[in-house]
């Protein structure tokens, strides 16, 4: 009994080392930011623009909300991309389309804590089940840890 319960143990150690943090996660990637929702969101509109990136737009969703009667914390949604490369994905997978342009969500916790929150590339990918390009979704991801590392305070 006492080998069948070690063996149990440590086979339900192994499962868990073995799950992504993307899997783990459902594909959400979630950075600690330094700033307020407002200049976390500046911070990353003047990256975006800086390195060339079309910037889409900002959706206030606590202003939203309230226009709605609901009380939502802080929160916003950024919008930006590039389409020379997003549009790959998508003549992939038209369904990809749903993960275009790429959406930053901004916001706050009841602590105060502020958050940026978007989709991992590799999840996207899997998702969609394309698997012809490898390298643009690896550099996507090396844009987006670049964006997102202007809101980390030094």
């Amino acid at each position: 009994m006492r080998t069948y319960l070690k063996t149990m143990i440590a086979g339900a150690a192994m499962l868990m080392t073995v799950v992504p943090p993307a899997a783990a996660s459902d594909g959400v990637v979630t950075v600690k930011s330094g700033y307020s929702v407002a200049e976390t969101v500046v911070r990353i509109k003047k990256d975006v623009l800086k390195k060339g990136i079309m910037f889409f737009g900002v959706i206030d969703q606590a202003k939203l909300g309230k226009k709605a009667g609901n009380d939502v914390r802080p929160s916003r949604l950024v919008m930006f991309g590039n389409p020379a490369l997003g549009t790959t994905f998508i003549t992939s997978n038209p369904e990809a389309g749903l993960d275009w342009p790429v959406r930053v969500l901004v916001y706050q916790t009841p602590d105060g804590q502020v958050y940026a929150a978007y989709s991992d590339f590799d999840w996207i990918a899997k998702r969609h089940g394309i698997t012809d390009r490898q390298a643009q979704f690896k550099m996507a991801t090396e844009v987006i840890q670049s964006v997102t590392s202007s809101i980390r305070k030094n």
